[in-house]
């Protein structure tokens, strides 16, 4: 059976022990579970800090590393399987498990419980928080500093509607491979909204567009995909995405949308899918 490379902890020469008997390589490791300790660490397709992102590591995350060479590790991102390269400096030994998102766009954590103490982050929405002591307003995270617990939700407790959660990075930058609030892609902005929802969502377009079912008559939430690209309906007419024309998350008219891409290579739109 082919697996995807993207989300298959596996080379011709080491491969995951759990994937023994299922893909071929010359060894078989048990992954190390490591923890991103900083608000967005880039993982790369090689072991270079100029080789592409292809996603990242929120704050908190689980990284589960096989291997480490150069002062990077190569292992997969526990929330949504994407396989590549951390810089070691970005991870720290598995943190306790997490008590606490971020449910603001972004916000700081301060090195005491005090907003005029020096400040750390921002923090990006859904980064995973352990929280260890209380102050007043504040919360001590693992690996971090005091947050203001209001920009906190505990885990469980999610947002209702992922196009509003999708809303609110409107202006933020567009950037290759970023999940971030202070830069994502097409892909990173869909996974973002849905996680805040508490839904699972694969890192690329073209696992995404697998998601729900298709539909004709379009709505607000329904996903609009090219190939290479998705965007999020505002309503039957309007889009909001990441994207590399404006360079930022921008709305706009869909049938504008439609001209201006099919144009490109990326054509016609492939599909409509409700979710």
């Amino acid at each position: 059976m082919s697996r995807d490379p993207r989300n298959t902890l596996a080379r011709p020469d080491l491969a995951a022990r759990s994937l023994e008997g299922l893909a071929a390589a010359g060894a078989y490791g048990d992954p190390a579970p490591m923890t991103a300790v900083v608000p967005a660490a880039p993982l790369r397709a090689g072991p270079d800090a100029d080789a592409e992102q292809v996603d990242q590591l929120l704050f908190g995350e689980t990284f589960d590393v096989l291997e480490e060479t150069g002062g990077f590790c190569w292992g997969q991102a526990r929330r949504d399987g994407y396989v590549g390269f951390v810089a070691k400096a970005d991870l720290a030994p598995l943190a306790p498990a997490p008590t606490h998102r971020v449910s603001a766009l972004r916000t700081y954590a301060f090195k005491d419980p005090s907003i005029k103490s020096r400040a750390l982050g921002p923090y990006s929405l859904g980064g995973l928080i352990a929280v260890e002591a209380r102050e007043g307003r504040f919360v001590k995270g693992a690996n971090s500093g005091w947050f203001v617990e209001d920009h906190l939700s505990p885990i469980g407790v999610f947002e209702a509607d992922f196009v509003a959660v999708a809303e609110r990075y409107l202006g933020a930058p567009y950037l290759w491979g970023g999940r971030e609030s202070l830069g994502l892609d097409c892909s990173g902005l869909v996974q973002q909204a849905l996680l805040a929802c508490g839904r699972a969502c694969p890192r690329d377009t073209d696992q995404q567009a697998l998601m729900g079912r298709p539909v004709e008559t379009l709505a607000r939430g329904d996903l609009v995909f090219w190939r290479g690209h998705v965007a999020i309906l505002l309503d039957s007419a309007t889009i909001l995405h990441a994207n590399a024309h404006h360079m930022a998350t921008a709305i706009e008219p869909l049938a504008q949308a439609i001209t201006r891409i099919g144009a490109t290579s990326s054509g016609q739109p492939t599909a409509y899918r409700r979710l």
